[in-house]
């Protein structure tokens, strides 16, 4: 471009077509900032700019969002006689809905005496940017009535559209479309269709068209793992990204951030730093997104300090970034210096929003800061003007249940304006259960059974509770329930990571063919850490489990089995990271301690609730109940 103005500044007396050429030129090599001035001094040299001038330097407006240089040029398309038709009115509608304006955009759209298919793309386009999916799916429904011809541009619109409104019944009307014409070999048009129905929740479908496509670059590899990872099938999206390595297809930004998102879920430490390192190398400094999900995955991890180390180095920063290091830290354990975030953040000016604050009331329930919670909850909607959700209500029922005022937590429950569902009665069962507490527990249970039937879990604490207070009976008989309904619990999963590879582990899981060698290492671990001062809390055991049976079903519990694969498969001293989809049981959490003392382990288990770290057999997990 560069040596194209050089010979253009030696023309005397350019005429419109070179300043057309020129401002084309400054268009599509992303300055438009130049093609705006080089219009500006073309009218000022009196050159008159034609139909092929406006097209061009409108869309030069559209890329800068410049709405009032753009209505100036309208005026200047009125002036000189060019009306709406073909190319410049096209260019005027996307130039108003891209810059905001596109009420006018529309206003236009209907005064267009023919409406061909590129008007109609320039309105979806407008819409599209301006991220009004709903009317992308009105206005292709109305150009269906209509029976303008659409084309693949139209379509590849449409399909982002569904995908973002999980629209299926058109999605799939196009895809049958797509099917019935022949036009899977385009593919645009395919990934699009991958991405619609992955976002969707058809995975199965498309899986099924992923698979097909014979040749697929980033876009297409990205829209499938994407497509995993926002299902929270995060181990078929870590598969599927090794299996985008072994075809020597590089990540994008979407693709490492839909990775590390599926490695912050299973704690896939190995491949998440790979991805680190992928990153600096590609990427000079590190972007919003980038940037936010390398705090969340280290935070996952348990890897506080790294996460804090990231967040610094991000030059810049979001909501979204504040948020993850706040939520981290409190899962971590460090609620007082999720706070000290939370206060540095209002001093940069960066308005906390409603997730902002689980994270700000989670910390202050894992430090048993009841009056600051509190503050923090009125906070929200007299400082922030941010209406306080189901959530919200539930963490400071956890808050107050965690320290104890249980009847306060009752009466918070009952005070509140909108009706309490499941999780906040059972929150408020587990604070039972936690404070031997019968009366209020009975409470809990009446409330969660007016609303839904009573699970695995309901009957396990109230049990529990009976029993921590001596009501044996009352304790069986609520086992006895659990059998005659057939009740089952939900089995535990435990993950560990070696080598790249996330290894999965159930409750007494025989699935493995190394099986007998993991349940060999569990007794002998079993055995050494017995000797060493561990008593098993059979209370932990399934309730149908044969009491003659219940300590060895109780070794088998799916993170004892996943320590003990980890021993025996990483070198001595190596930390040992376990990720499970429910709370560590007390028997574990005792066990975990011993473990790491007997075999010189640091051992972190992330559950469902928070991190514990284990490590010279004590745990920094400071509230396990």
């Amino acid at each position: 471009m560069e040596y194209a103005v050089s010979i253009f500044d030696k023309i005397a007396g350019p005429n419109s077509s070179a300043y057309n050429v020129m401002i084309r030129g400054f268009t599509y090599k992303q300055s438009p900032e130049r093609a705006v001035a080089l219009f500006e001094e073309m009218c000022q040299n009196s050159v008159q700019p034609d139909e092929f001038t406006f097209p061009c330097v409108l869309k030069a407006c559209s890329r800068l969002g410049a709405l009032s240089e753009g209505k100036q040029i309208h005026a200047q398309v009125l002036k000189l006689g060019f009306g709406l038709e073909g190319f410049v009115g096209n260019t005027l509608i996307h130039m108003y809905a891209s810059c905001g304006g596109i009420h006018i955009a529309h206003k236009l759209f209907d005064r267009m005496p023919d409406r061909g298919v590129m008007t109609w793309n320039s309105m979806f386009a407008g819409y599209s940017r301006s991220g009004n999916w709903i009317e992308v799916t009105e206005l292709f429904r109305k150009m269906l009535e209509s029976g303008v011809q659409f084309d693949e541009v139209t379509m590849i619109t449409v399909l982002t559209a569904c995908a973002r409104l999980a629209d299926i019944e058109l999605g799939k009307w196009v895809g049958d479309y797509i099917k019935a014409n022949g036009l899977k070999r385009n593919p645009t048009l395919t990934t699009c269709l991958v991405d619609m129905y992955a976002k969707c929740g058809s995975l199965d479908l498309a899986r099924i068209l992923f698979d097909q496509m014979e040749q697929k670059d980033v876009v297409a590899w990205s829209a499938m793992i994407s497509g995993y990872s926002q299902a929270r099938k995060c181990k078929e999206a870590l598969d599927l990204f090794h299996q985008m390595q072994a075809a020597e297809v590089d990540p994008n930004e979407v693709t490492v951030v839909s990775v590390l998102s599926s490695c912050a879920v299973l704690g896939a430490l190995e491949t998440g730093r790979w991805l680190h390192l992928f990153v600096k190398k590609r990427w000079v400094k590190l972007t919003v997104p980038l940037g936010t999900a390398l705090v969340d995955f280290y935070a996952k991890c348990g890897m506080i300090d790294k996460a804090i180390e990231v967040f610094m180095e991000m030059r810049c920063k979001n909501v979204f970034s504040w948020t993850a290091l706040i939520q981290g830290l409190a899962s971590n354990g460090q609620g007082k210096r999720a706070l000290d975030f939370f206060r540095q953040m209002q001093e940069e000016n960066v308005p906390p929003n409603d997730v902002t604050f689980l994270g700000v009331l989670s910390a202050c329930s894992h430090s048993g800061l009841v009056e600051e919670g509190r503050d923090f909850f009125v906070s929200m909607n007299r400082d922030f003007d941010i209406e306080p959700r189901m959530e919200h209500y539930g963490s400071m029922v956890d808050i107050l249940g965690r320290a104890g005022r249980i009847e306060e937590a009752y009466q918070f429950i009952n005070n509140m304006p909108i009706m309490p569902n499941t999780v906040i009665w059972r929150t408020l069962l587990a604070s039972c259960r936690a404070h031997k507490n019968v009366v209020f527990g009975d409470e809990s249970i009446k409330r969660i059974a007016e609303i839904e039937p009573l699970h695995s879990g309901d009957y396990i604490l109230l049990s529990n509770l009976y029993a921590s207070v001596g009501r044996l009976e009352d304790a069986m008989r609520v086992r006895s329930l659990i059998k005659e309904k057939g009740i089952k619990k939900a089995p535990g999963c435990s993950l560990v990571e070696l080598d790249g590879v996330v290894h999965e582990f159930l409750s007494e899981d025989d699935s493995r063919s190394c099986s007998s060698e993991i349940y060999r290492a569990t007794e002998d671990m079993i055995n050494r850490i017995r000797s060493a001062g561990y008593v098993p809390n059979v209370e932990e055991v399934r309730l149908d489990v044969e009491e003659d049976d219940k300590e060895v079903s109780l070794s088998h519990h799916s993170e004892k089995l996943a320590i003990a694969f980890a021993l025996i498969k990483t070198r001595p001293r190596t930390t040992i990271r376990i990720s499970k989809n429910l709370r560590v049981c007390s028997d574990c959490h005792n066990a975990a301690k011993v473990i790491s003392k007997v075999f010189d382990r640091e051992i972190i288990v992330r559950d469902r609730n928070r991190f514990h770290h284990f490590k010279d057999g004590s745990c920094s997990c400071n509230d396990f109940w």
